[in-house]
């Protein structure tokens, strides 16, 4: 097994934990951190992917995903702040 196989293993069960915060936060800013962190593993496992398969396009990917993520945490957490402080 190599340091990618081993980073791709540990990358799954992270994944395990952010679906359980997902399926088990009794809040919602729980749930979208639950979410966050989901899209980030899968991100970084998309990343550990293309460095093991040689295929540096993928990189391009990675990082549009990535903005598009922090896009995504900020309208969500605007509106979870939003729900908070009715």
């Amino acid at each position: 097994m190599t340091f990618l196989d081993a980073a791709l293993v540990v990358l799954g069960l992270a994944l395990l934990v952010a679906t359980h915060r997902v399926a088990a936060g009794p809040t919602d800013a729980d749930r979208a951190l639950g979410v966050d962190l989901g899209f980030a593993i899968v991100i970084a496992a998309v990343a550990v992917l293309a460095v093991r398969l040689e295929a540096p396009a993928v990189l391009d990917l990675v990082l549009v995903a990535t903005l598009v993520g922090f896009l995504s945490t900020v309208a969500v957490a605007r509106l979870v702040a939003s729900r908070g402080s009715s």
